[in-house]
């Protein structure tokens, strides 16, 4: 259970990590193999809030919700679809069967499927699979969690770093669709949108982008990369007050947006924020 005991008591299994690293690798290869033939041509349905479910994101979601529950039998899940309420245990998965659903239907083949792994209620890894860019991202950041294990980002096997780059006209920063009242101002970067929200982010863990800013995102886009950025030397800065980590037990996150802006480094916050911090002030409580 969650607080059950310090953190320096915990110890893990043998080769948990190599067991969470080998489970997020598998089971996100073989749920995109079949994603990738309903790419593009299901239809889709609009939700409550707005955006796309399609019948291939309920199937993820259950084939990795049953995954989970068969290899990590004590770990509690969190879902887009399905499981809203954060669980009391010290171990939880966070997960978005489709990040990209709107992509995934129009026939755009940037969209993943992202894993994120709480403990205590605060991220320490992540894993994204985008099927159609056949690129696996994932990274450990164990920070102040007690635990001990592997470090670094990594897509494939390749070491992710930020960039240590200054904002010019030649490099980027990424929007979503609910912050391009950005535009409305001189901006130091250039602009781009993805429609993806953990590869907006995975962009800025592997130095393509100098920032970000996501206005609406649920838990389940941020909880793997939030992990992933940080291991690889950026920054992630909540644009409304208290921090997004730890969640809490019993806390309904269906329907809670965490306005958020990363940067390649904390040196660049002070910079891209005063041009973000009003897409925040929207939704301060």
């Amino acid at each position: 259970m969650v607080n059950a005991q310090p953190q320096s008591e915990q110890s893990l299994a043998p080769n948990f990590w190599d067991a969470v690293l080998d489970f997020s690798r598998t089971i996100t290869a073989t749920i995109g193999q079949q994603l990738v033939k309903d790419f593009g041509v299901i239809a889709a349905d609009r939700k409550a809030d707005g955006t796309l479910v399609t019948q291939a994101d309920r199937w993820s979601d259950e084939q990795i919700r049953q995954a989970i529950a068969r290899r990590f039998p004590d770990h509690g899940v969190l879902t887009e679809e399905t499981e809203h309420i954060f669980p009391d245990r010290d171990w939880c998965w966070v997960v978005d069967p489709i990040d990209g659903t709107t992509n995934f239907t129009r026939g755009i083949p940037i969209w993943g499927i992202s894993l994120g792994l709480l403990y205590r209620g605060t991220p320490v890894f992540g894993a994204v699979y985008f099927p159609q860019l056949h690129q696996l991202f994932h990274g450990y950041w164990l920070a102040d969690s007690g635990l001990s294990g592997p470090t670094g980002a990594y897509c494939g096997d390749r070491l992710l770093q930020t960039s240590r780059d200054n904002p010019s006209q030649n490099h980027l920063f990424n929007l979503c669709a609910r912050s391009t009242d950005v535009m409305t101002q001189p901006f130091p970067c250039k602009i781009r949108l993805l429609g993806v929200a953990s590869y907006n982010i995975l962009l800025v863990a592997t130095g393509a982008a100098l920032g970000g800013v996501e206005a609406t995102p649920k838990i389940w886009d941020i909880a793997a990369v939030w992990a992933i950025l940080q291991a690889a030397g950026g920054a992630f800065v909540s644009l409304v007050p208290g921090p997004v980590f730890p969640l809490t037990v019993g806390e309904n996150y269906g329907d809670k947006p965490f306005p958020s802006l990363v940067a390649s480094r904390a040196e660049l916050v002070p910079i891209f924020r005063p041009l973000v911090q009003f897409i925040g002030d929207r939704y301060a409580e």
